[in-house]
């Protein structure tokens, strides 16, 4: 979103905001029953405190205009589209699970939800708690040594054996990798293509998601994979298990990354299911936007 469309859809914003927070009342003179980003998602209501955005907290103890005024400037500072601002207000203002299903994320494994891309590194020395070597059983492995943290090596398995059942063997090319793994790889892409090329190919060393330990590379690495069954399988099922698509085609200039048909983060089926009900599929504005989330209380 280019600067000034930024700025005109803060003003507009702030304008939807302080409208909501007033009450209209109807002829009859009953106070009007609607939903608005002010309540935080709860209905106004005459019975009680329900729908009093001062005393009802949608979601870490904010009172419904905090959370107004929350949600809009993370949705800013997430960088998100137009279309998805106009699409959380909505669902926010509707009463949905937004919230809900916002808290459930916040509440899990940090590690499931940390951005890792070209503006937020790892540390060198960081490496995941609990690795396991995979074996093969339902997918197949192009060599061995491959590890993954437990929790997304148990939910491979469990995907695996889906698509086992649905005729489909998928192969894992690449798995967890270190910082000084990682290092020597993207430098290998530097001597063979130069530094552009290479950066929008490969992370660079503490940028990659593989060292997380959640993420897998599905054979073919190449753009043939997308077209092959295991492919497709896993671009309609894969989110079922927790896993979601890091790069997809077209949002190159929101991920860094071209388009990597076979490149998944195992996220949590949470996760997974926040990023596909209210991001339209795109990882990096559901984990932009949690990680925004996390930061505003004392970011902000």
């Amino acid at each position: 979103m280019c600067n000034i469309c930024r700025f005109l859809f803060l003003v507009f914003s702030l304008f939807v905001i302080l409208v909501s927070c007033s009450r209209a009342k109807p002829a009859g003179g009953e106070e009007e029953v609607f939903f608005t980003i002010a309540d935080g998602g709860a209905a106004a209501n005459r019975d009680g405190d329900r729908g009093n955005p001062e005393k009802h907290d949608p979601v870490d103890g904010n009172s419904g205009s905090e959370f107004a005024v929350k949600l809009f400037s993370v949705i800013n500072s997430a960088e998100l589209s137009a279309a998805l601002s106009r699409k959380l207000q909505a669902v926010s203002a509707e009463n949905s699970s937004f919230i809900t299903d916002l808290l459930i994320c916040l509440k899990g494994d940090f590690h499931l939800r940390e951005l890792v891309d070209k503006q937020h590194p790892l540390p060198r020395n960081y490496a995941p708690a609990g690795l396991v070597t995979l074996n093969e059983g339902f997918y197949r492995l192009d060599r061995a040594g491959l590890t993954l943290r437990s929790d997304a090596a148990v939910a491979l398995g469990e995907m695996a054996a889906a698509a086992r059942a649905d005729g489909i063997t998928v192969v894992i090319g690449s798995a967890y990798r270190s910082y000084d793994y990682q290092e020597n790889l993207y430098n290998r892409y530097v001597r063979e293509m130069g530094r552009e090329a290479a950066d929008r190919e490969s992370a660079r060393p503490g940028h990659s998601q593989h060292q997380t330990g959640l993420v897998v590379d599905f054979s073919p690495i190449d753009d043939a994979f997308a077209a092959t069954d295991a492919g497709r399988w896993m671009a309609a099922n894969a989110s079922r298990f927790g896993w979601s698509l890091s790069f997809p085609a077209g949002y190159e200039a929101v991920t860094g990354y071209k388009w990597e048909s076979w490149h998944y983060r195992y996220v949590g089926r949470d996760i997974a299911a926040f990023i596909d009900n209210y991001f339209d599929g795109i990882q990096q504005y559901a984990l932009r936007f949690l990680h925004e989330w996390a930061l505003y209380p004392d970011g902000h």
